[in-house]
């Protein structure tokens, strides 16, 4: 069944009945500050702990944030050059250069919480997605709460199993219905998987971290394809 089929239960709340991207926008904004306040206070080995994205410190990740907003697409382009067309490798050194070059990497997150930065071919659910699922690598392995904003969530959850975000996030499988368990919001058909809203954003984009707090027999299914 494709997902543009996937039956949906999801409450507009504050974005009203058609999501505003200007509120989107500004949901990014704030989720950038609040981000921003939280690593402000962060001590040498918290930067240097591991986060959710293997291989990466929680530095390395805050980084990342900050690249699409001092970074110029010519610029990533020529990344890109240099790493013979592997994203992941331009990634990860604009990622280190961009550590360098602004060792004070909250006050630059703030600085730039207003840009309006979209991949190419991609609205600000993406963006919003990034912020979100990143803050979470990084808040998690930290041990500092989230606390995120139920209706962003909602927003993003959309996003992640809608047509949209295919190929940015890794393919969500089709054949379950992922059900949240502390907000009014799900999709798809087929055996169960239940959970937080932090684990289903976490499972979603292809992090195992959050697997163990889904529930259902669908998420025996994932578990046995893990």
């Amino acid at each position: 069944m494709r997902l543009r089929r996937w039956r949906r239960r999801s409450s507009t709340g504050m974005m009203g009945s058609t999501v505003n991207d200007d509120r989107i926008f500004a949901a990014i904004a704030d989720e950038r500050r609040r981000l921003a306040d939280v690593a402000g206070r962060f001590t040498d080995e918290q930067w240097a702990t591991p986060s959710l994205c293997t291989g990466w410190t929680c530095r390395d990740v805050f980084a990342h944030l900050v690249v699409p907003l001092v970074v110029s697409i010519p610029r990533f382009g020529l990344a890109m050059v240099r790493a013979r067309g592997n994203f992941d490798h331009a990634n990860i050194a604009m990622a280190a250069k961009v550590a360098r070059v602004h060792p004070d990497l909250p006050k630059t997150l703030r600085d730039n919480a207003d840009k309006r930065f979209t991949p190419p071919g991609q609205g600000p659910r993406a963006p919003l997605t990034d912020v979100l699922v990143h803050g979470l690598d990084i808040r998690r392995p930290l041990g500092i709460a989230a606390n995120l904003d139920p209706d962003r969530t909602r927003v993003v959850l959309d996003f992640l199993v809608g047509t949209a975000s295919d190929g940015m996030f890794g393919k969500v499988p089709t054949t379950v219905r992922w059900v949240a368990t502390d907000v009014d919001w799900a999709a798809g058909d087929g055996p169960i998987v239940e959970g937080p809203t932090e684990a289903l954003l976490l499972v979603l984009t292809g992090r195992s971290a959050g697997m163990d707090e889904l529930a259902g027999d669908g998420a025996a299914q994932l578990r046995r394809r893990a």
